[in-house]
């Protein structure tokens, strides 16, 4: 990138960018290095625990586990995808990131964003066949199928990923190479693009709008039908403990689902960048960090999975 006698940056494509991330001074970047790094450090070892542990244990060899697993897998990539370069950047005067690491960034950030959308609602489904249609789980969620459910969550996210990310970046980006954002998104990128965006915001509006709708829609369906489901049952505590359970995973889902939402699903929602990186912390780095809380560690399986790992591992 050069710059001409008037001070203005030439159309010169640009071999790199600075990520503005959050303004302050150094106390403020200080601080937001602890948070980030403490909201990642529980991420990674919440996450790649319950990869290890679904992995080494058999008895939790079954669809919701591998289900789970791949839910922790994705986002131990997902936050590890945004939270390291972050982290650089707090402690950075440059905050420079180059076009191909930015490019990088920006396909895996949507690849697994748009997987785990999709493996929410595959994990719905499965619950709500676990508890409407007990007979039928076994053969309606057999090893190839659940193999076939999660396949098509990472086939739908890579093709997400390939739209947002080339036609993002086949924009010319002349009018300045500072990116609103902690790390490299559509909305931030669009913003700085010195060319007609139009065709830009309906793609990011269209596809995932029509991603989150259609996700929450199976969701809430799954849902609803597992809710009249549990108020048929006569056992008051069986029926405690499933509203528990489900309680916890909508709560979870609902937050995913309404920040990604407020994020790209509304138009709009382009311009108001201060309030998108709030919003972005939530769902790149708080939720991952949620998620094995909410879905596993909680769980007495997993915890006696991790008591007889711990008792193996004593005996050794």
């Amino acid at each position: 990138m050069s710059t001409p006698q008037n001070g203005n940056l030439s159309v010169m494509p640009l071999q790199e960018f600075v990520l503005d991330g959050f303004a302050g001074g150094p106390q403020s970047q200080a601080l937001l290095f602890a948070l980030f790094l403490a909201l990642y450090v529980v991420a990674v070892l919440g996450n790649l625990t319950m990869v290890v542990v679904i992995t080494l244990d058999a008895r939790l060899h079954s669809p919701m586990y591998f289900f789970l697993k791949n839910l922790s897998f994705v986002d131990l990539c997902y936050s590890s995808v945004i939270a390291p370069k972050a982290l650089a950047n707090f402690l950075s005067s440059s905050k420079l990131i180059t076009f191909g690491g930015c490019a990088t960034q920006l396909f895996f950030f949507s690849l697994l964003a748009t997987t785990e959308a999709f493996l929410l609602a595959v994990m719905a489904y499965d619950r709500f066949v676990a508890i409407c249609s007990p007979l039928c789980y076994p053969i309606t969620m057999r090893p190839s199928v659940c193999a076939c459910l999660v396949l098509g969550s990472y086939c739908g996210g890579c093709l997400n990923s390939i739209l947002q990310t080339s036609f993002t970046f086949s924009l010319p980006f002349c009018s300045s190479n500072h990116i609103d954002h902690f790390f490299c998104d559509v909305p931030p990128m669009i913003q700085i693009a010195c060319a007609d965006t139009m065709i830009n915001e309906l793609l990011l509006f269209g596809i995932c709008g029509l991603i989150i709708v259609g996700t929450t829609l199976v969701v809430l369906t799954s849902y609803g039908y597992i809710t009249v489901t549990i108020l048929r049952m006569r056992s008051g505590g069986g029926r405690h403990k499933l509203f528990s359970t489900c309680g916890s995973h909508m709560t979870a889902v609902s937050l995913f689902y309404g920040t990604v939402f407020v994020m790209y699903a509304q138009p709009g929602a382009v311009a108001s960048m201060e309030q998108g990186k709030v919003v972005s912390v939530f769902y790149t780095l708080v939720i991952p960090m949620l998620n094995p809380l909410i879905y596993s560690l909680r769980n007495k399986d997993v915890q006696e999975a991790l008591w007889r790992l711990g008792q193996r591992h004593t005996a050794t």
